[in-house]
């Protein structure tokens, strides 16, 4: 049996209804203006995936300093955060393609850069030089994957004339490179210096060191060209696109101190690594060759391994608790591989 209301019980019942409407649809719309997106059950798969497909997402907690509870994330420098957001957006696709067909030329550098106790990372500099190509050429005459001038080249040992031109020899170059990269960072011992001054010359750094009475890249950027400040820039965001986050290359000095003194020396990074303090002439790609690990693997978990230990003769190995145990059944062998290295290295 179905009872009808009456009059006003009709009206008051419309009444709620119409309150209950419009409150759902303000509070839909501050959700809109505030780009908090509703929930919404009808929300099918492809509007899921538009969602999220802003590439920016994958790298958002990097944008804000202290968001990690990883004392091991290392955040952007506010004064980086909008550049390399953009960078992100624009390149990201381009570059993640890379890192599929770009590993045999990064295999190569991680090899010559680990002999020569230069960061892994560094490799990057060679994506934004000239993605890699061996037949770039820029407009002022530049060339090759480490686009020297002809009379800097020269001056690193290539040969350039008219019959050959090592520039555009990828191994050659690139310990050309690491030459150069290795005496740049003598002078400045500050990586993003040193990227600086291999974009636009040690002239340029210096005179903006002076201008601006600081050492610090994020002081003394607007002293240099557009170019050379936005090439750092271009480094440290493909780098977070290759590496997930940032490193000691794209730190100054003064945030590579301070990111030591707040780390503990007895942090636990991961349950399944273990650390043992090493000493000897032990080399990365020795290590990472023996124990069948990626180098740039093993330099995340060790990082500036090569320097660190040839400066201060011993080392604090972190390596996966399996990989330890293969490195302390062959110690002699390591040894002897990164001694064979390091005299190879020596003779060249």
């Amino acid at each position: 049996m179905r009872f009808m209301a009456s009059p006003f019980k009709q009206k008051f019942v419309m009444n709620k209804l119409l309150l209950l409407a419009t409150s759902l649809f303000c509070l839909n719309l501050e959700g809109y203006s505030s780009g908090i997106p509703q929930g919404n059950p009808a929300t099918n798969d492809s509007t899921k995936k538009e969602q999220t497909a802003d590439p920016k997402q994958a790298f958002k907690d990097l944008f804000e300093a202290g968001s990690g509870e990883n004392v091991n994330v290392i955040t952007l420098n506010p004064k980086a955060v909008s550049f390399v957001q953009d960078y992100i957006e624009d390149e990201s696709d381009r570059l993640n393609k890379m890192k599929s067909w770009g590993k045999p030329f990064f295999d190569k550098i991680n090899t010559i850069f680990s002999e020569r106790n230069l960061p892994v990372e560094l490799k990057y500099l060679a994506v934004i030089e000239s993605d890699l190509k061996t037949s770039a050429t820029s407009h002022v005459g530049a060339a090759g994957p480490w686009q020297f001038m002809s009379g800097t080249a020269r001056d690193l040992g290539l040969k350039v004339n008219r019959s050959i031109d090592e520039r555009r020899d990828f191994v050659k170059s690139t310990k050309a490179a690491a030459k150069y990269l290795s005496s740049l960072y003598k002078e400045y011992s500050d990586w993003l210096l040193v990227i600086a001054a291999y974009n636009g010359g040690p002239g340029l750094v210096n005179k903006a060191i002076r201008k601006s009475g600081s050492r610090n890249f994020w002081d003394l950027q607007y002293h240099l060209p557009a170019e050379s400040r936005n090439h750092v820039k271009k480094f440290i965001a493909t780098h977070y696109i290759f590496e997930g986050d940032g490193g000691l290359t794209t730190l100054t000095k003064k945030e590579t101190e301070d990111l030591a003194l707040s780390t503990p020396n007895n942090v636990v990074v991961d349950a399944n690594t273990s650390v043992l303090n090493i000493t000897g002439r032990y080399t990365s790609s020795a290590i990472a060759d023996n124990l069948q690990m990626n180098i740039a693997e093993f330099s995340r978990m060790n990082p500036n391994f090569d320097r660190q230990l040839s400066a201060n003769g011993f080392y604090d190995l972190r390596l996966p608790n399996d990989k330890m145990l293969a490195f302390n059944a062959s110690k002699p062998q390591i040894l002897e591989h990164s001694l064979r290295l390091i005299l190879s290295s020596a003779t060249r």
